[in-house]
């Protein structure tokens, strides 16, 4: 596949810094990391597979398993003290989607449905709403399975997230090359 998705090949423009995008995956529960690994190796991207046991990951320099301790929270914590503005996150944890979203990273939950700022907070108040409604007896079962329109609206979902991730990068490489430039101009003019 080509390089790796940056805003520029390394380089080509001087004042340009390289930056890449990162994607971390909480993968103990994580039904899309197929699709994200197929996409991931098209875009030559960094995976993190963040787990709390051995889980297998194909063999790819791009792909890392991170085991991180059994304790409450160690993989959503692992992963939300990393990710930051331009990385994606794949989620279906919404007090880590939400501590993501504040860290600046796109997030993407297993279904397909992008968790945002502005409806984070619906979908901590529902998950608030569910968790009662079980501890009370009147909700049993999990979520339904995952089906195809799902995969797709995922794979739709995350080669979006991307998009605007490499666009973001593409923005703010151009205006730091211009303040570079001008700080450059400016040194001139005193010399």
């Amino acid at each position: 596949m080509g390089g790796e998705a940056t805003a520029h090949k390394h380089g080509t423009c001087p004042g340009f810094r390289e930056r890449t995008i990162e994607i971390y995956i909480d993968a103990d529960a994580c039904s899309v990391k197929a699709e994200v690994y197929r996409v991931a190796e098209r875009y030559g991207l960094k995976v993190f597979v963040v787990a709390n046991a051995y889980i297998n990951v194909p063999r790819d320099l791009r792909i890392e398993r991170v085991v991180v301790s059994d304790g409450f929270d160690a993989a959503d914590d692992w992963i939300a003290e990393r990710a930051g503005p331009g990385d994606i996150v794949i989620t279906s944890d919404i007090p880590l989607a939400d501590r993501s979203l504040k860290k600046g990273a796109s997030v993407i939950g297993s279904n397909g449905v992008p968790f945002t700022a502005a409806s984070i907070g619906m979908a901590m108040a529902n998950r608030e709403l569910m968790s009662n409604l079980r501890a009370m007896g009147e909700i049993t079962g999990g979520p339904k399975p995952m089906a195809q329109r799902d995969r797709s609206r995922f794979l739709s979902a995350l080669d979006e997230a991307i998009q605007k991730a490499l666009s973001a990068i593409s923005l703010d490489d151009i205006l730091t090359a211009i303040d570079q430039e001008k700080s450059a101009e400016s040194l001139m003019y005193f010399i």
